[in-house]
């Protein structure tokens, strides 16, 4: 006979329940979706195991809106879960981003078995309104037209336990004809600097060594509050914070990059010599069209700046081909400045209609088959100049920070990969002696191809850090604070550099 605690007992014992977070777009949203975990997990629900493949109790989607097929991806994700909505009775799918800032209404009417959506303004919002649309069986649709909380006040269950994004700023004030980010996101609202600088210490006093700086428009900071130069002053501010080794940030722009900033960049030792300065054209008149606040002369002249002033530097860029009106002639400029400014790596962009850009309804839409050509010729020079200038790295002795699945082939090639300061990835000979991501070694670079380096000798050194002790703390199965916030980043350093690709950049910039 079973007795009443043993029945009750058996009513308590209750499987927690899964959640699955799905990315699409910038690192903004990456950061985002950080939160979206962070909340989940504080609201008791525990991460599905990789390649659940949407078995999970709660799919969330976080959307881009800056593809011209974006809402035909998502519909077709969202149609693959609905027969597994069917065959498990309480599973819930939210839609939230940017995608669905835009949409709002129509995304319910044409995947009526999405429970939630939600906007860029109110990710805070998705365990309330998840219990809403379960106990009303009825979806829930809330989109705030501005920020409600700063992103960064949210719970976040980060992903690594080694380097952390920190976001200093949301929204953008520019009016690039080819971008759909600050209708959907905003006018730039800058968090203040003593929230900014008191999230990194509490980072680096769980382990933390690299952050990165995220903003719409990063160097931007300060125009909400009125200081032109805030921005380097935050840099330099980074550079007093001990045991923090390495600060990144991402994406400026050309309008907003002062000489203090490269001043600041050069004299504060744990500010890393990369810079990613997108450019979108090189000239002139698609510029203009762009509403882009600069000219090639003033792209060209930042570059040399830097330059002068941090000699090993490596600048990425942004281009964007076939704009509306792009000629020949215009799409030679862009090859000139790659020619001129020796990006060590350039995310190349196919111009695709953006709903809802001016850019969309101008007129001189270029021919794919033209597009097509001019893209591929802009990679088969980038490629070359990428490999000219890491060949140059040959030879030199590196500080690596260990990196965590940055590798691909580097279990069979018995072999670990790490970032240098440049943020270069280095895939180097694994040492006899326990090397733990986080951690730092020293090598010397032997062999260079167009997007990664070698280092085939023995490790000259090797550093245990409180990073590492981090990511092997988490990696002993450590039980997460009750407030679900866990600390990292998706990968090591600056967020990962994309693979060429067929669009128009990510508007972030």
């Amino acid at each position: 006979m079973t007795s009443s605690s043993d029945r009750s007992q058996a009513v308590d014992v209750q499987e927690p329940k899964t959640y699955e977070v799905r990315t699409y777009g910038c690192q903004m949203n990456v950061h985002d979706s950080e939160r979206l975990s962070g909340l989940l997990e504080g609201a008791g629900y525990v991460r599905a195991p990789e390649g659940s493949d949407g078995d999970a109790d709660v799919v969330v989607f976080n959307t881009c809106a800056v593809r011209e097929n974006a809402d035909n991806r998502l519909y077709g994700n969202l149609g693959r879960l609905a027969p597994m909505k069917t065959k498990r009775p309480g599973m819930q799918i939210a839609v939230g981003g940017c995608l669905a800032q835009k949409d709002r209404d129509t995304i319910v009417k044409k995947a009526p078995w999405v429970d939630v959506v939600f906007g860029t303004h109110n990710i805070g919002k998705l365990p309330v309104l998840l219990e809403r649309a379960r106990v009303q069986e009825e979806a829930q649709v809330e989109i705030a037209e501005s920020l409600e909380a700063f992103p960064s006040t949210l719970p976040t269950r980060r992903e690594s336990a080694y380097a952390a994004w920190v976001s200093i700023s949301v929204g953008c004030n520019n009016t690039c004809t080819f971008c759909i980010v600050p209708a959907l996101r905003g006018k730039e609202k800058d968090r203040r600097t003593g929230d900014i600088l008191a999230e990194i210490e509490a980072l680096v006093g769980e382990g933390v060594s690299e952050i990165t700086l995220l903003g719409q428009n990063v160097n931007a900071y300060g125009s909400d509050i009125g200081d032109r130069e805030a921005f380097s002053k935050l840099l330099r501010a980074c550079g007093q914070i001990e045991g923090l080794e390495r600060v990144r940030f991402t994406s400026p722009h050309p309008r907003d990059f002062t000489d203090d900033v490269i001043a600041a960049m050069a004299e504060t030792p744990n500010v890393m010599p990369q810079l990613h300065m997108p450019l979108q054209s090189g000239s002139d008149p698609v510029l203009k069209a762009m509403r882009r606040s600069y000219r090639q002369d003033r792209y060209l002249g930042i570059i040399e700046k830097v330059r002068a002033a941090i000699p090993h530097a490596a600048i990425t860029t942004d281009i964007i081909v076939g704009f509306p009106g792009e000629t020949e002639e215009d799409f030679e400029q862009t090859m000139h400045v790659a020619r001129e400014a020796r990006f060590s790596a350039a995310f190349t962009f196919q111009y695709s209609k953006r709903p809802g850009t001016p850019a969309a309804t101008m007129e001189n839409q270029v021919p794919k088959e033209v597009v097509q050509a001019r893209y591929e010729r802009l990679v088969a020079l980038q490629e070359q100049i990428s490999w000219d200038e890491n060949k140059k790295q040959v030879g030199r002795t590196l500080e690596l920070m260990v990196a965590e699945g940055e590798g691909r082939k580097d279990g069979a090639t018995h072999r670990l990969s790490g970032r240098a300061p440049d943020n270069r990835l280095v895939h180097f000979t694994k040492p006899d002696q326990e090397v733990r991501p986080g951690d730092v070694v020293t090598v010397e670079v032997t062999y260079a191809a167009p997007h990664h380096l070698l280092a085939e000798g023995a490790v000259l050194d090797v550093r245990r850090t409180r990073a590492g002790d981090a990511w092997e703390k988490r990696n002993a199965g450590e039980a997460p604070k009750p407030a679900g916030v866990m600390l990292g980043l998706p990968k090591i350093g600056a967020p990962e550099p994309l693979p060429v690709a067929t669009g128009s950049g990510c508007g972030c910039d």
